[in-house]
């Protein structure tokens, strides 16, 4: 699941994304409020954490923006002050959930898991492919009913194979939509973790699925591409 954090304060941004890649989300974030409200509109979150005081437009404008529009993402507001009316005027913007500085990560997380199971942008919280089930917001993927023992990161890259099954996949499309990295020619990341995945899966019965298309990519199918 994709999270856009829009947060001026470059610590708390930091603090946030690293966190939030750590628990197996992917993460995109906006410095400014004009920044953010462009990616929020442009692009499909699952979820948005928004802090209220920003420089460009700030957290309401943006929130009451994306409700006119009849965009239902589900936003958490992050804000300084605490007190009733500040709470009241971000939840009358149409934010879902308010959360006052300084708070813990975990608190943070907890609230943003509540959100996503409320529905964000229209994901399906289930995908299967064979005998391979994930469920994205326990964060939780099976073969046959065995869980499996994936880091964060495999488990980001086998949710992409679950979302575009049976087509190839090429190395830089995996490394920017898994990775957020550019082309890189030197770097064999890609290959190491696809083993990895690989490995688990063979691991935990059942054919392969994920398969290598040589010099270009790989695809998860059922038959190895001929």
């Amino acid at each position: 699941m994709r999270i856009l954090v829009i947060e001026d304060d470059r610590k708390v941004a930091s603090f946030l994304e690293r966190g939030l890649r750590e628990d197996g989300y992917a993460v995109d974030v906006a410095k400014d409020g004009i920044e953010g409200a462009l990616n929020a509109h442009v692009y499909d979150y699952d979820a948005l954490i928004v802090d209220v005081m920003l420089p460009g437009k700030n957290g309401y404008e943006i929130v009451r923006e994306l409700r006119t529009k009849g965009k239902s993402v589900p936003v958490l507001m992050l804000t300084a002050r605490d007190s009733t009316a500040d709470i009241v005027a971000g939840l009358n913007a149409g934010a879902d959930d308010y959360l006052t500085k300084p708070f813990s990560f975990d608190e943070l997380l907890a609230r943003v898991r509540a959100l996503l199971r409320r529905g964000g942008a229209g994901r399906t919280e289930q995908l299967v492919y064979d005998d391979v089930a994930m469920d994205r917001l326990r964060h939780v993927a099976t073969r046959a009913g065995r869980e499996l023992d994936l880091t964060p990161k495999e488990y980001q890259l086998l949710e992409y194979f679950l979302l575009n099954p049976d087509r190839v996949i090429r190395r830089t499309e995996l490394l920017e939509k898994v990775w957020d990295l550019h082309f890189d020619p030197m770097t064999n990341v890609v290959d190491v973790h696809v083993g990895h995945v690989r490995r688990k899966l063979r691991k935990a019965g059942g054919s392969p699925l994920v398969h290598t298309v040589r010099g270009v990519g790989y695809i998860l199918s059922r038959a190895a591409p001929s």
